[in-house]
This record gives structure tokens, C-alpha cells and sequence, in this order.
């Protein structure tokens, strides 16, 4: 075998600072974006976003780019600033709902209960393991070996089974159920004493797998019940609550948290109006203090000024960088929004579903020029505020099917005329997914029975002997 040495050429693409940090940038909606900032802000001391007091003195235009920071120019002050301001001044905004979390109310209505020492320990214990929705869902031995090991408190099954049937007692109803039979059997104990309610605790407690399935049939005969007989206890129990955490919002989980827009369109007399909150972009600029030390360094043979003037040019580069990537990643955004409007202009004048165009990510990165990639950057996590509500930018994307003229219709299309579909069939008699694919099919649209149901379980409707009432 012959060995020898060759040499190969290779073509790679390297991302530069500036790409890199665009991308990243890219990524983040605003309120990320915002901490990104102050991260910077902090970690670079030749940023500031100190606001700058304007004289009559200083010569216009005064808003100019980093960019033309030169190593061989006098740097005057004007030119150490970008502005980044929208017409707003820094507009404050709530992120986080504020009102009491659930663990709270529990503990509060706890305070009232008259318990000693050992038992008001044990009842937070057991409030603080009770899930978000509302339900305790460990066995008490645990909770008992839990006190011991990690709270030394010593206990047994049958006092912490007493806390807790104190605080299954607490509002809302339902709380500190072990599983959904008990939570609904802890509604109905509250409920007036009504033929009904009695009725409606009986099938939950003796009849509870024939009801979660909905095999009335099998309860009439057990009880010797009529349809009309058995129908207002099967609606008193569809009314009951099934998580009762679930009314709460946790003022300290990250899912109370509000959305920002990062685009605010506007429709008027025939005219749109797409905007960016870019005031939550606070202005950024190079210290004065910094400029003149790198400006006294100049051609200076001071070792100790060479190498301060090599750290401020680094940071000073680092800066350009960081809001040129700011600038390219609004750019990016605004473009990227602006042929999605272009795209769903009919479905934008009044929010109507069924005038939303299939439209896939490869759509606007070839009316962009922008990578998909990057498209999807934008995608995700963004929001936009119009006239008809807030939504995902990612809720106007959807692939397409053909109707029976050919024609492409959206995904989304379909899903509401399945849900409507579905809204007005006889609950008694519901639709079977067959019998949705020839609705469907009268209507004009082509779609497989698979399909009907993939749709219907992304839209969260079950089959149709769930959907059975009485």
C-alpha cells in the first residue's frame, strides 16, 4: 500500500462577532432582549445608557452610528452615543400578574383552623405538597415518613389524614383531592341536598368508570333510571370544577407572566400601520471618559497606556458589535413581519380565520431572502398586538390542503369548520370521525379520515362517544 502526503482545499464558512451575536439577538422576544442589554451594560464598562442633557450648543444631526468611532480621529462627545429610542421614554410595564398564590389562600384559611404547634407544621407541609392544579397526589405514609425525615416531626397516618381533611374543606372546593373522583365527591359534599346532587354523588362514588366513560346506558339500568331521570345529575356534575388550583395565578411561577408585543399593528381606513416597541431599547453609548483615555493614549511609548488603550479599543469593538447587532436584528424582524402582512393582508383587515392563506416558514425567507432558519428565529416566541387581539406570529403559519376545486386552503381553515362542526352536531348522537370526513366532504374540502383525526386531537376534541351527553 502506497502512503504518501496530499494537500486538500476546503471551502468553510466562518460567523463573524457581529453574525453571532445577531443571531443570538434574533432569538430573544423583549423582555429578554431587555436583560440582554443590561447584561451588556454591565459586563462592558465603556457602554452607558446614562440619558445625555442636550445643549442649543451641539451641532445636528447628533444621533449617529459607533461606526464611525476611528482610531486616528479626535472623538467629540456627539459621537459617542446611538440612538435607540422609540417616541416613548423608557414606558414601564408589568411582567408578572400580582395576585396571591394559591399555597397563600390555603395557608391563610389555615390560621383560622385551631390546631397546636405539630399540627399547624403539618398542615403547610401538606399545603406546600399539593400540586398547582389542586391536588395532593403522594400517599400519606410518605408525607408521614417525609415529616420525620425532614421536618423531625413525628406523626402517623391517621393524624395527618385528619389535617388534611380539614383542609379538604377549604376553598375552593375540591382542594387536596387525592384523584378527580375524590375532588368531585368534595364538591358535591358542599352542594345543597337536592334529589340531583344525591343522585350525582352516588354515580360518582359507586359508578365512577361507567361515567368517566360515558356509558349512561349502564347506569340507567343500574339505578332503574330514565334519561330524563338521570340527565340533570349528569349536568350537575359537568359543571364541577376539575382543577381547582387552576382559578389561581401564582404570582411567582413564570407562566403568570404577561406577554409584551414586539409588534403593534394598527388598521385604519383601509391602511396599516406595522410598528416596533423600540423604546424598551434603552440607549446605548461609549462613556466620554473612556474616549479621552483612549485619545490621550495615542501614540504614547507608555506601555501601561498601550495596553489600556488595547482594552478600551477591544470594548469600544465589542460595542459596535453589539448595537449594530440590535439594529440588524430589528431590521430582521421588521422585514420578516412585514411579508407575513403582506402574505395574510386579507386575514389582517378583520382577524377572519378563513381568510388565512396556507403559508409554510419557506413562504417569507423567499420573499425576505432570509435563510428558513432565521425566519424561524423570528417566529418563535414573537407576538404581535392588533386590533382583533394578541397572537404568536407562529399562529399564522399553516400547511395546506386542496379543496375539491383545486384550490389551496389552510389547515386552520379546516380545524374551524371541524370545530364547528362539531359545536352544532346532536351531543346525544355526536359525529363520528367518518361521518366528519363526509361533512367535510360536502362542504368541498378533500380530507382523509386520518387526518379528521389528527386535527380533532390537536384541537383537543375527544372521539365521539366522549362527546356523548344525555
Amino acid at each position: 500500500m502506497k502512503q504518501g502526503l496530499g494537500l486538500e482545499q476546503k471551502q468553510t464558512q466562518k460567523l463573524s462577532p457581529l453574525q453571532i451575536q445577531t443571531i443570538k439577538l434574533i432569538e430573544q422576544p423583549i423582555q429578554e432582549l431587555e436583560q440582554r442589554i443590561k447584561s451588556e451594560l454591565d459586563d462592558n464598562p465603556v457602554l452607558d445608557d446614562t440619558p445625555v442633557e442636550r445643549s442649543d450648543e451641539d451641532d445636528e444631526p447628533r444621533d449617529i452610528s459607533l461606526d464611525e468611532l476611528k482610531d486616528d480621529d479626535s472623538i467629540p462627545a456627539y459621537k459617542l452615543k446611538v440612538s435607540n429610542w422609540g417616541k416613548d421614554e423608557r414606558p414601564e410595564y408589568n411582567t408578572f400578574s400580582v395576585k396571591e398564590s394559591f399555597a397563600q389562600t390555603l395557608l391563610n384559611q389555615l390560621g383560622f383552623c385551631h390546631l397546636n404547634h405539630q399540627q399547624m407544621a403539618i398542615g403547610r407541609f401538606i399545603i406546600y405538597s399539593i400540586d398547582d392544579d389542586g391536588y395532593l397526589r403522594r400517599d400519606l405514609d410518605s408525607i408521614v415518613d417525609d415529616l420525620a425525615f425532614k421536618s423531625a416531626i413525628e406523626t402517623d397516618y391517621e393524624e395527618v389524614s385528619y389535617i388534611l381533611s380539614l383542609i379538604q374543606d377549604f376553598d375552593p372546593a375540591g382542594v387536596g383531592a387525592r384523584d378527580m373522583r375524590e375532588c368531585l365527591l368534595l364538591q358535591l359534599k358542599r352542594m345543597k341536598k337536592t334529589p340531583e346532587t344525591l343522585l350525582a354523588a352516588r354515580i360518582v362514588a359507586e359508578c365512577y368508570d361507567d361515567l368517566i366513560s360515558k356509558h349512561f346506558q349502564r347506569i340507567m339500568s343500574k339505578y332503574g333510571l330514565t334519561k330524563d331521570e338521570l340527565r340533570p345529575a349528569i349536568e350537575k356534575i359537568s359543571k364541577l370544577n376539575p382543577a381547582p388550583g387552576g382559578q389561581f395565578d401564582d404570582s411567582y411561577n413564570d407562566r403568570a407572566q404577561q406577554v409584551v408585543p414586539d409588534f403593534r399593528l394598527n388598521y385604519s381606513e383601509g391602511e396599516f400601520e406595522l410598528t416596533m416597541p423600540r423604546a424598551y431599547v434603552p440607549e446605548i453609548r461609549v462613556k466620554p471618559m473612556y474616549a479621552e483615555m483612549l485619545e490621550k493614549s495615542k501614540g504614547s511609548s507608555n506601555r501601561a497606556q498601550r495596553e489600556t488603550a488595547t482594552f478600551i479599543k477591544q470594548k469600544i469593538d465589542s460595542a459596535k458589535w453589539f448595537v449594530e447587532a440590535i439594529k440588524q436584528r430589528n431590521n430582521t424582524l421588521e422585514s420578516t413581519m412585514k411579508a407575513i402582512l403582506d402574505f395574510q393582508r386579507d386575514y389582517f383587515v378583520e382577524g377572519n380565520e378563513e381568510e388565512l392563506r396556507p403559508m409554510v416558514l419557506k413562504d417569507i425567507a423567499e420573499i425576505t431572502g432570509f435563510d428558513i432558519s432565521t425566519i424561524s428565529r423570528v417566529v418563535n416566541s414573537k407576538y404581535i398586538e392588533t386590533h382583533f387581539g394578541i397572537f404568536p406570529l407562529k399562529y399564522f403559519f399553516s400547511e395546506g390542503l386542496e379543496n375539491q376545486s383545486g384550490e389551496e386552503v389552510s389547515t386552520r381553515e379546516l380545524k374551524k369548520i371541524l370545530s364547528d362542526c362539531v359545536e352544532k352536531e346532536n351531543k346525544s348522537k355526536p359525529l363520528t370521525d367518518d361521518q366528519l370526513v363526509s361533512e367535510l366532504t360536502s362542504r368541498g374540502y378533500k380530507v382523509a379520515r386520518r387526518t379528521i383525526a389528527k386535527y380533532r386531537d390537536q384541537l383537543g376534541i375527544p372521539k365521539a362517544r366522549m362527546r356523548k351527553e344525555i
